[in-house]
C-alpha cells in the first residue's frame, strides 16, 4: 500500500511558458475556446483562444499565448503577450512584448520590454506608483522591524 508506484501519465497539453510565477500552473484557456464577457480571478492565466471583454488580474500575471486573438481591456500585475491584443493594459508590474506578439492599444506601466520583431501601435505611459507603494510598504515593515529588534536590545534604566 505505501509503496505502490502511482501510474505514469502523459499528458497531451501544449507547452507553457516557463514564466508562471506562482508554485502552481497557471489557468489555461485552450486555443479551441471562446469566451465574450469578463474574465476576473486569482491566479495566473494563459491564453491560446479567442477573448473578447475585459479580463482583470490585478496582482497575477497573464499571458496571451501565439495562437490567442484577444480584444479586450486588460489589468493585471504582469502582461506577457505572443500573440495580438487590441485593447488597453494596465499593468502594475511589467508588460512584455514577445517577438512575435502584437499590440494594438495604450499601455499603462511601471516597467516595458519590446522585443525586436514585436508590433506596436499606441501611447505608453510610465506608472511607477505602484512599484513605488510596494517599496515603501517594504521599507516601512524592515524599518519597524529594525527598530524592535533595537529596542528589544536596549537597557532601561528604572
Amino acid at each position: 500500500m505505501w509503496n505502490e508506484k502511482k501510474p505514469e501519465t502523459k499528458g497531451n497539453e501544449a507547452p507553457r511558458p516557463m514564466e508562471a510565477t506562482s508554485d502552481r500552473a497557471p489557468g489555461w484557456l485552450g486555443s479551441s475556446l471562446r469566451v465574450k464577457g469578463e474574465i476576473s480571478g486569482t491566479e495566473d492565466l494563459l491564453v491560446d483562444g479567442l477573448v473578447e471583454g475585459q479580463i482583470e488580474l490585478e496582482d497575477r500575471r497573464l499571458t496571451v499565448g501565439k495562437t490567442s486573438k484577444v480584444t479586450a481591456d486588460i489589468a493585471a500585475r504582469d502582461v506577457v503577450v505572443y500573440g495580438y491584443v487590441k485593447g488597453n493594459i494596465r499593468a502594475k508590474g511589467r508588460i512584455e512584448i514577445k517577438n512575435e506578439g502584437y499590440i494594438v492599444g495604450n499601455l499603462t506601466t511601471a516597467q516595458i520590454m519590446i522585443e525586436d520583431g514585436a508590433d506596436f501601435k499606441g501611447t505608453i505611459e510610465i506608472d511607477r506608483s505602484g512599484r513605488e507603494a510596494e517599496k515603501g510598504a517594504a521599507a516601512r515593515v524592515s524599518a519597524a522591524a529594525a527598530g524592535a529588534g533595537a529596542a528589544s536590545t536596549t537597557p532601561k534604566t528604572v
